[in-house]
């Protein structure tokens, strides 16, 4: 059992330090970024105290922020609790009082110190959520089970587990980067093809954009996320999917092969190179040639509820923009 109270004077002199440092890199900090670094310093801080990694709490923000509505005002930190799991049942008044919330067994905890469990106080949010996860462990296992039992859905839990691996890759939560699908010192062409009619199948619409372009050329993550799927399909051939750090699935489809150094569970970044383009799919594993060479790129959001298709097209022109705008 790992004790809480002990860990936080030990870390005491340590965060005195730290928390100097991070103020000074706040105020220095430009507003476009600056709530990027006060995140980074608030999971840091729970870390320091709880010794749970601060890429988990900082997977399970991000996660949330993003089955938000764009409409509403965003906040620090996004991770919610049920109000009657926080507060405790029969804690009508919703008192914040640690010690009430703990007579009515409620589970929101203070974490800096004022004796006050506020379901709206960041610090207090992330304290919290590191003592549900210690109540598990921090085996990995264990912190997808403390993970599954807050949300209960598998998809969720499979999405915060792989934005913490590329959080932990790169050290850092503020990963904006983009690429276009296809290295675009080759000629290609795409147009808005979303929705169009198909009948293979049985009749469908279409769910992506379509880059046209030659046998072999390099197909690119547009990304930084986590290869979730890979391997044939009827539908679209040689095929792989990535699920990126704002809870959208990107598929890749009718390609000729993949890269020899890709893998199911790999961590990707902007520009890595998945495979290349070709005509596969349409029927059974080999299946080739039924249409003219091209990608299909398609992205599928995850509200938290359910998963859907949205049109690609706006994305990957701005991404194609920026990336020849920068050269």
């Amino acid at each position: 059992m790992i004790h809480l109270a002990r860990i936080r004077n030990v870390t005491l002199t340590v965060l005195c330090f730290l928390f100097i440092f991070q103020t000074a890199t706040l105020v220095q900090a430009d507003p476009e970024n600056q709530i990027y670094t006060e995140r980074m310093a608030l999971f840091k801080k729970i870390e320091a105290i709880t010794q749970v990694p601060w890429y988990y709490f900082a997977a399970m923000d991000n996660y949330e922020r993003n089955t938000l509505p764009s409409t509403e005002e965003e906040k620090v930190i996004s991770i919610q609790f049920d109000e009657t799991e926080w507060f405790g049942l029969g804690n009508a008044a919703k008192s914040t009082e640690q010690d009430i919330i703990k007579h009515f067994r409620g589970i929101g905890k203070d974490g800096n110190d004022d004796n006050q469990a506020d379901a709206n106080d960041p610090e207090d949010i992330l304290y919290t959520m590191a003592n549900h996860i210690l109540s598990y462990g921090l085996h990995e296992d264990d912190v997808k089970i403390a993970i599954w039992e807050h949300y209960k859905r598998d998809l969720t839990v499979q999405t915060i587990m792989n934005t913490a691996k590329v959080f932990q890759k790169f050290g850092d939560i503020h990963l904006t980067d983009r690429a276009f699908p296809l290295d675009t010192n080759y000629n290609y062409s795409y147009r808005s093809t979303w929705g169009a009619r198909r009948g293979f199948g049985g009749l469908r619409i279409h769910e992506g954009t379509d880059i046209f372009a030659s046998y072999g050329v390099p197909v690119r993550s547009t990304t930084y996320g986590v290869v979730e799927m890979m391997g044939w399909n009827l539908y679209g051939g040689w095929r792989i999917g990535i699920r990126d750090i704002y809870n959208i699935y990107h598929y890749y489809a009718h390609m000729s092969g993949f890269d020899k150094d890709i893998k199911v569970g790999q961590v990707v970044q902007p520009g890595d190179i998945l495979g290349s383009v070709g005509s596969t799919g349409y029927g059974p594993p080999g299946t080739s040639g039924k249409f003219p060479p091209h990608l299909h790129y398609g992205m599928y959001k995850d509200n938290g509820y359910s998963e859907f298709s949205f049109d690609p097209y706006p994305f990957i022109s701005k991404w194609e923009r920026m990336e020849k705008n920068n050269k």
